[in-house]
Protein backbone atom coordinates (compact mmCIF):
# COMPACT_ATOMS: atom_id res chain seq x y z
CA UNK A 1 0.00 0.00 0.00
CA UNK A 2 1.20 3.18 -1.38
CA UNK A 3 2.02 6.15 1.78
CA UNK A 4 -0.37 9.22 2.19
CA UNK A 5 1.16 12.02 1.07
CA UNK A 6 0.03 15.80 1.90
CA UNK A 7 0.76 19.12 1.59
CA UNK A 8 1.97 21.30 4.16
CA UNK A 9 3.41 24.99 3.53
CA UNK A 10 5.78 24.77 5.97
CA UNK A 11 9.25 24.85 5.96
CA UNK A 12 10.52 20.84 5.97
CA UNK A 13 13.73 19.42 7.28
CA UNK A 14 14.78 15.97 9.05
CA UNK A 15 14.23 16.48 12.91
CA UNK A 16 11.37 19.23 12.07
CA UNK A 17 7.68 18.89 14.00
CA UNK A 18 4.83 19.72 11.87
CA UNK A 19 1.65 20.30 12.20
CA UNK A 20 -0.74 19.11 9.27
CA UNK A 21 -3.34 21.54 7.22
CA UNK A 22 -6.77 21.21 8.69
CA UNK A 23 -7.65 19.50 5.08
CA UNK A 24 -4.65 17.12 5.27
CA UNK A 25 -5.92 16.31 9.16
CA UNK A 26 -9.06 15.92 8.46
CA UNK A 27 -7.89 13.17 5.41
CA UNK A 28 -5.79 11.59 7.81
CA UNK A 29 -7.79 10.90 10.44
CA UNK A 30 -11.56 10.27 8.96
CA UNK A 31 -10.87 9.52 5.75
CA UNK A 32 -7.76 7.67 5.81
CA UNK A 33 -8.18 6.73 9.84
CA UNK A 34 -4.56 6.92 10.27
CA UNK A 35 -3.11 6.10 13.61
CA UNK A 36 -0.26 8.01 15.53
CA UNK A 37 3.15 6.22 14.32
CA UNK A 38 1.92 5.88 10.81
CA UNK A 39 4.15 6.80 7.72
CA UNK A 40 2.86 9.82 5.35
CA UNK A 41 4.77 11.96 2.30
CA UNK A 42 4.70 15.71 2.79
CA UNK A 43 5.64 18.26 0.84
CA UNK A 44 5.85 21.61 0.03
CA UNK A 45 6.86 22.50 -3.56
CA UNK A 46 10.53 22.70 -3.07
CA UNK A 47 11.08 19.82 -5.85
CA UNK A 48 11.65 17.29 -2.69
CA UNK A 49 9.49 14.43 -0.43
CA UNK A 50 9.54 14.28 3.10
CA UNK A 51 8.72 11.03 4.96
CA UNK A 52 6.68 11.55 8.32
CA UNK A 53 5.61 9.59 10.98
CA UNK A 54 2.66 11.37 12.64
CA UNK A 55 3.29 11.67 16.37
CA UNK A 56 -0.25 13.39 17.30
CA UNK A 57 -3.94 13.02 16.41
CA UNK A 58 -7.33 14.24 17.56
CA UNK A 59 -10.23 14.88 15.75
CA UNK A 60 -9.28 18.29 14.31
CA UNK A 61 -5.30 18.44 14.64
CA UNK A 62 -2.59 15.92 13.60
CA UNK A 63 1.09 16.49 13.67
CA UNK A 64 3.89 15.11 12.34
CA UNK A 65 8.02 14.58 12.84
CA UNK A 66 9.79 14.91 9.70
CA UNK A 67 12.79 11.87 9.13
CA UNK A 68 14.40 12.02 5.48
CA UNK A 69 14.14 13.62 2.65
CA UNK A 70 13.12 11.65 -0.73
CA UNK A 71 14.84 13.25 -3.63
CA UNK A 72 11.26 13.47 -6.04
CA UNK A 73 12.01 12.62 -9.89
CA UNK A 74 8.29 13.34 -11.45
CA UNK A 75 9.26 16.70 -12.98
CA UNK A 76 8.58 16.57 -16.73
CA UNK A 77 11.38 17.83 -18.75
CA UNK A 78 9.23 19.91 -20.86
CA UNK A 79 8.58 23.34 -19.64
CA UNK A 80 4.54 23.88 -20.38
CA UNK A 81 2.74 26.88 -19.82
CA UNK A 82 -1.10 26.18 -20.68
CA UNK A 83 -3.18 28.99 -21.19
CA UNK A 84 -6.08 28.21 -20.81
CA UNK A 85 -9.46 30.84 -21.70
CA UNK A 86 -11.68 30.78 -18.96
CA UNK A 87 -14.38 28.42 -19.29
CA UNK A 88 -17.82 27.66 -17.57
CA UNK A 89 -18.90 24.94 -14.74
CA UNK A 90 -16.35 22.20 -13.66
CA UNK A 91 -14.61 22.54 -17.06
CA UNK A 92 -11.85 24.60 -15.87
CA UNK A 93 -11.54 22.73 -12.85
CA UNK A 94 -11.20 19.48 -14.57
CA UNK A 95 -8.62 21.11 -17.03
CA UNK A 96 -6.32 22.17 -14.35
CA UNK A 97 -6.23 18.95 -12.56
CA UNK A 98 -5.77 16.74 -15.13
CA UNK A 99 -2.85 19.29 -16.97
CA UNK A 100 -1.23 19.27 -13.57
CA UNK A 101 -1.22 15.41 -13.52
CA UNK A 102 0.27 15.74 -17.19
CA UNK A 103 3.28 17.60 -16.39
CA UNK A 104 2.65 21.87 -17.26
CA UNK A 105 4.92 24.07 -15.22
CA UNK A 106 2.29 26.70 -15.15
CA UNK A 107 -1.45 27.89 -15.71
CA UNK A 108 -2.45 31.41 -17.03
CA UNK A 109 -6.23 31.88 -17.33
CA UNK A 110 -7.35 34.09 -20.16
CA UNK A 111 -10.11 36.12 -20.42
CA UNK A 112 -11.27 35.37 -23.77
CA UNK A 113 -14.32 37.09 -25.81
CA UNK A 114 -16.17 33.82 -25.74
CA UNK A 115 -15.42 33.06 -22.30
CA UNK A 116 -19.01 32.96 -20.79
CA UNK A 117 -17.34 33.50 -16.97
CA UNK A 118 -16.76 36.92 -16.04
CA UNK A 119 -13.80 37.25 -13.47
CA UNK A 120 -12.65 40.98 -12.05
CA UNK A 121 -11.41 42.21 -8.63
CA UNK A 122 -11.87 39.55 -5.30
CA UNK A 123 -14.03 37.82 -7.36
CA UNK A 124 -10.91 36.71 -9.92
CA UNK A 125 -8.93 36.49 -6.85
CA UNK A 126 -10.59 33.76 -5.08
CA UNK A 127 -11.57 32.07 -8.29
CA UNK A 128 -7.17 32.49 -8.57
CA UNK A 129 -6.81 30.50 -5.39
CA UNK A 130 -9.71 28.24 -5.73
CA UNK A 131 -7.50 27.23 -9.02
CA UNK A 132 -4.48 27.07 -6.68
CA UNK A 133 -6.07 24.49 -4.26
CA UNK A 134 -6.91 22.18 -7.19
CA UNK A 135 -3.14 22.47 -8.52
CA UNK A 136 -1.97 21.30 -4.72
CA UNK A 137 -4.22 18.28 -5.26
CA UNK A 138 -3.23 17.28 -8.11
CA UNK A 139 0.02 17.34 -6.82
CA UNK A 140 -1.06 15.53 -3.80
CA UNK A 141 -2.14 12.75 -6.29
CA UNK A 142 -0.22 12.73 -8.82
CA UNK A 143 3.31 12.61 -6.61
CA UNK A 144 4.33 16.10 -8.54
CA UNK A 145 6.45 17.85 -5.66
CA UNK A 146 7.09 21.09 -8.00
CA UNK A 147 3.52 22.57 -7.55
CA UNK A 148 2.83 25.05 -10.76
CA UNK A 149 1.78 28.54 -9.93
CA UNK A 150 -1.73 29.66 -11.45
CA UNK A 151 -1.12 33.40 -12.59
CA UNK A 152 -4.12 36.29 -12.12
CA UNK A 153 -5.97 35.90 -15.16
CA UNK A 154 -5.44 38.54 -17.74
CA UNK A 155 -6.92 39.66 -20.60
CA UNK A 156 -5.15 37.78 -24.00
CA UNK A 157 -3.86 41.64 -25.11
CA UNK A 158 -2.78 42.25 -22.10
CA UNK A 159 -0.88 38.97 -21.30
CA UNK A 160 0.82 39.12 -24.90
CA UNK A 161 1.71 42.74 -23.86
CA UNK A 162 3.97 41.39 -21.44
CA UNK A 163 5.25 38.30 -21.97
CA UNK A 164 8.17 37.32 -23.78
CA UNK A 165 7.84 35.56 -26.80
CA UNK A 166 11.23 33.20 -26.32
CA UNK A 167 9.19 29.94 -26.29
CA UNK A 168 7.45 27.97 -28.89
CA UNK A 169 3.99 29.67 -29.20
CA UNK A 170 1.08 26.87 -30.01
CA UNK A 171 -2.39 27.49 -31.15
CA UNK A 172 -4.36 24.24 -32.17
CA UNK A 173 -6.51 24.57 -35.29
CA UNK A 174 -7.60 21.89 -37.81
CA UNK A 175 -7.51 24.18 -40.57
CA UNK A 176 -3.66 24.76 -39.90
CA UNK A 177 -1.36 23.25 -42.62
CA UNK A 178 1.02 22.37 -39.92
CA UNK A 179 1.14 19.25 -37.44
CA UNK A 180 2.57 18.89 -34.10
CA UNK A 181 4.88 16.52 -35.05
CA UNK A 182 5.90 18.23 -38.48
CA UNK A 183 7.35 21.10 -35.29
CA UNK A 184 11.36 21.08 -34.57
CA UNK A 185 11.76 20.21 -30.55
CA UNK A 186 12.20 23.53 -29.26
CA UNK A 187 15.44 24.27 -27.17
CA UNK A 188 13.09 26.42 -24.49
CA UNK A 189 9.66 26.54 -23.10
CA UNK A 190 6.55 25.88 -24.81
CA UNK A 191 3.62 28.07 -24.45
CA UNK A 192 -0.08 26.21 -25.69
CA UNK A 193 -2.76 28.55 -26.34
CA UNK A 194 -6.46 27.09 -25.23
CA UNK A 195 -9.95 29.23 -26.29
CA UNK A 196 -12.82 28.86 -23.83
CA UNK A 197 -16.41 27.34 -25.65
CA UNK A 198 -16.60 28.04 -28.89
CA UNK A 199 -13.16 28.98 -29.31
CA UNK A 200 -11.07 31.69 -29.88
CA UNK A 201 -12.06 34.91 -32.20
CA UNK A 202 -10.40 35.43 -35.49
CA UNK A 203 -9.41 38.84 -33.89
CA UNK A 204 -8.13 37.02 -30.95
CA UNK A 205 -5.88 34.30 -33.13
CA UNK A 206 -4.53 36.85 -35.13
CA UNK A 207 -3.44 39.22 -32.35
CA UNK A 208 -1.97 35.74 -30.92
CA UNK A 209 0.01 34.92 -34.51
CA UNK A 210 1.13 38.25 -34.55
CA UNK A 211 2.92 38.00 -31.08
CA UNK A 212 4.71 34.05 -32.65
CA UNK A 213 1.78 32.15 -31.70
CA UNK A 214 1.68 28.93 -34.51
CA UNK A 215 -1.23 27.36 -35.58
CA UNK A 216 -0.80 23.54 -35.33
CA UNK A 217 -3.31 20.64 -36.54
CA UNK A 218 -3.82 18.13 -34.07
CA UNK A 219 -6.35 16.09 -35.91
CA UNK A 220 -8.98 17.13 -38.05
CA UNK A 221 -11.73 16.93 -35.78
CA UNK A 222 -12.99 20.31 -33.31
CA UNK A 223 -12.63 19.44 -29.86
CA UNK A 224 -14.11 20.90 -26.63
CA UNK A 225 -12.10 23.12 -24.60
CA UNK A 226 -10.63 20.45 -22.04
CA UNK A 227 -10.04 17.77 -24.96
CA UNK A 228 -8.40 20.31 -27.23
CA UNK A 229 -6.06 21.30 -23.74
CA UNK A 230 -5.40 17.73 -22.83
CA UNK A 231 -4.90 16.17 -26.08
CA UNK A 232 -2.30 18.63 -26.85
CA UNK A 233 -0.01 18.40 -23.43
CA UNK A 234 -0.21 14.43 -24.19
CA UNK A 235 1.14 14.85 -27.69
CA UNK A 236 3.71 17.08 -26.36
CA UNK A 237 4.33 14.72 -23.85
CA UNK A 238 4.71 12.10 -25.57
CA UNK A 239 6.59 14.05 -28.75
CA UNK A 240 9.46 15.78 -26.84
CA UNK A 241 8.79 14.90 -22.72
CA UNK A 242 8.57 12.08 -20.48
CA UNK A 243 5.02 9.78 -22.06
CA UNK A 244 7.49 7.11 -23.43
Amino acid sequence: MSIPRFYSPEKLSPGSSIRLTDNAAIHASRALRMQVGDDAILFNGDGNDYLCALTFMNKSEVSAKVKAVIANERESPLDITLIQAISSGDRMDFTIQKAVEMGVTAIQPIASQRSVVKLSGERAEKRREHWQNVVISACEQSGRAVIPQVAPASSLANWLGKSEASALRIILSPAASQSLHQLEKPGGGIQLLIGAEGGLTDGEIDLATAHQFVLVRLGSRILRTETAALSAISALQTLWGDFN
